[in-house]
């Protein structure tokens, strides 16, 4: 971000974002909506040994993110712990918090490493974290740790999803002279 208006995208979900890949996630698993704070309450209490989910992209070599595919395997996992725990609701329930725990920790290595990736090939000053997975407590802890610069957090009441964005950009815009505005396919003002 070089000013209001004037932005280089470095890097692009390719299907779903983040906050929809949680919001999804948590409704497998018979969480409300939104599903970000249930399923991070959830996580807290998985096993972190318990297993790996997969991390789409990491290593595409470019700075964008595909989640569609750690969906299907939530879908998956939890499908195969249905038909195992068929009569062991405890058993069940435990591998959901693992599961939990699998995802989010998929989803932060994911969004953190490509993070710090953008930093290194930038030469970036500092990350903002925005939107409404950026009140994910995990995603702020992990950010901060591994992005190499200062990490910019708006307190958590602000971290819904981007209609403050939105709303902040329309103000802005025409008072820096630039009145086309463009919608992505996430909704966020470019």
């Amino acid at each position: 971000v070089d000013g209001v208006g004037r932005y280089e995208l470095l890097g692009e979900t390719i299907d779903d974002a983040a906050g929809e890949a949680f919001d999804k996630s948590a409704k497998l698993m018979g969480l409300p909506y939104p599903g970000g704070p249930g399923l991070s309450r959830l996580a807290e209490q998985g096993n972190p040994a318990a297993y790996k989910l997969p991390r789409p992209l990491l290593h595409s070599g470019d700075l964008d993110f595909s989640f569609a595919g750690l969906k299907t395997a939530v879908l998956h996992e939890l499908q195969s712990a249905q038909r195992t725990f068929v009569e062991d609701a405890d058993g069940l329930q435990q591998r959901r918090r693992e599961l939990a725990h699998m995802f989010q920790e998929s989803v932060v290595d994911i969004l953190t490493r490509k993070a710090r990736d953008a930093v290194n090939q930038t030469g970036a000053k500092a990350v903002i974290l925005a939107g409404g997975v950026a009140a994910n407590t995990r995603l702020r802890e992990v950010l901060i740790r591994r992005a190499g610069v200062p990490v910019y957090v708006p307190p958590i009441a602000l971290c819904t999803d981007n209609a403050a964005m939105i709303a902040a950009c329309a103000y802005w815009r025409p008072q820096v002279g630039d009145l086309a505005m463009t919608v992505d396919a996430n909704l966020a003002f470019v």
